[in-house]
């Protein structure tokens, strides 16, 4: 995947941004990339309980996946991730996302290995935190390249809701993996080794390079930082990218959510468990259940989108999100707290997606490095747990449900500045008459020609 020349040089998009069919193809590819990492993130919250069982490490502890994923992986390679996407393009910068996830997913195999030779739990565990970092690697140069890409591909006006709906693909395989893994992981005469562990990150191995070969055969079109100068003129923020104060916010913002989001679902089948009297093999199950809830989430989210401002949708979720989580970490014993916390799934899946939108928005030359910047942001899943996780060993699951709470907060109060700021506006923004409807190839020089044409009123005008 790594090897060798790209047989085509990425075709470079003249002006504008593309519509309708157009867009097709090339989001399809690029849907591709968000659901493994969905998969990927899915399979991670129920490995958490699982080496617990068979590693014997406590709750704290497990959370040591979750700071090599989001912290080394998120936090320090996304700047790198960036400056890749900046000079090399984004064709490139998925190729290199691709091989670090599936180096990463195989070294699983020898690492699973080697725990039935090696009695300490905490070594081998420590193998699979090094693993997940490499994996991480890879999924930060891909959120990096993927999200910026849906964005500014097509019309601006829509960048919130499309970007929504490449998430919502995310959304699928993320509630696919704990199905797997409660089969595979929790039952059976596997239930207490790592046996299928190994099976199931090969078979991810092998799915990462599988699109990787697609990727590159492909004729991605690339977006050059002199079409988002053009295509944002008048709108573009000035200055350097340290006062971009816009896109700093939102970094808050994204580490905070993200921060809940991993949270609540590491946390969760601990939390099914002991407050729902559920079995782990079921509640693994109800996992599946709660990203289910969080996948229609992110299509519904879709939908409104299209109606309503983003900054409307955003104040309302998170409303909902601060209350439904303050209940969960002070409600009696029962099924029934179990069942608002998969409610708080709907609530939190449009919230990514759409900060990253409203951070990245205006920002012309500097789109790339924001981009890194903000999916920077989800380092937040390396800090949240282990608090979390002390807490929990502490004072029990229920109450340490008090940390998403706080982070859903700060998520309400960016989001309702800047609704504030644009004017309390409550339906979405009309597109801008002027796009581009038409793609051709120069198969000798590899360029995409793009014709803008105004519609039709404006012809006649």
């Amino acid at each position: 995947m790594a090897g060798g020349a790209i047989p085509t040089a990425a075709p470079q998009l003249a002006g504008g941004y593309l519509t309708g069919r157009a867009l097709i193809y090339p989001l399809s590819l690029v849907i591709s990339l968000f659901f493994l990492w969905g998969f990927s993130y899915g399979l991670l919250d129920v490995l958490n309980k699982h080496f617990q069982t068979v590693l014997g490490i406590t709750k704290l502890e497990s959370t040591g996946l979750q700071v090599m994923y989001f912290g080394g992986g998120y936090l320090l390679f996304s700047p790198i991730a960036a400056e890749v996407l900046k000079r090399r393009g984004y064709k490139l910068t998925i190729l290199m996302g691709l091989t670090l996830y599936s180096l990463g997913a195989v070294l699983f195999w020898p690492v699973a290995k080697s725990a039935d030779s090696n009695t300490n739990g905490r070594a081998v565990f420590g193998g699979f935190c090094a693993c997940t970092l490499v994996i991480a690697c890879g999924l930060a140069t891909l959120e990096t390249a993927a999200n910026s890409y849906a964005v500014v591909i097509g019309a601006p006006e829509s960048a919130s809701a499309r970007l929504q709906f490449c998430q919502s693909w995310n959304g699928v395989a993320s509630f696919i993996g704990p199905l797997i893994a409660s089969k595979f992981f929790f039952t059976g005469e596997n239930q207490n080794n790592l046996t299928n562990v190994q099976y199931v990150y090969l078979a991810v191995a092998c799915a990462g390079a599988a699109v990787g070969v697609l990727f590159f055969f492909a004729k991605l079109p690339e977006v050059s930082e002199a079409v988002l100068e053009e295509d944002q003129a008048g709108h573009v923020a000035q200055g350097s990218i340290w006062k971009q104060w816009n896109m700093w916010f939102a970094f808050g913002a994204q580490f905070c959510y993200v921060g809940a989001q991993v949270t609540i679902a590491t946390f969760f089948i601990n939390y099914a468990h002991e407050n729902g009297d559920i079995t782990t093999a079921k509640g693994s199950n109800m996992l599946s259940y709660a990203l289910i809830t969080f996948t229609v989430g992110r299509f519904v989210a879709t939908g409104l989108a299209v109606i309503f401002s983003s900054e409307f949708i955003m104040v309302v979720y998170s409303c909902c999100a601060i209350a439904l989580t303050a209940y969960v970490s002070a409600a009696p014993r029962g099924i029934a707290s179990v069942g608002i916390l998969i409610a708080v799934f709907f609530f939190m899946a449009p919230m990514y997606p759409t900060i990253f939108a409203m951070g990245t928005r205006n920002l012309g030359h500097h789109t790339r490095r924001a981009a890194g910047i903000l999916v920077m942001g989800v380092s937040g899943g390396a800090v949240f747990p282990p608090v979390q996780g002390a807490i929990a060993d502490a004072k029990g699951t229920r109450i340490s449900y008090i940390v998403p709470t706080i982070g859903f907060v700060y998520v309400l109060g960016y989001v309702a500045v800047n609704w504030v700021r644009g004017g309390i506006t409550f339906m979405a923004p009309k597109a801008e008459e002027s796009t581009v409807d038409e793609i051709t190839y120069d198969n000798e020089k590899n360029d995409v020609i793009i014709e803008q044409r105004e519609k039709k009123h404006n012809e006649m005008a």
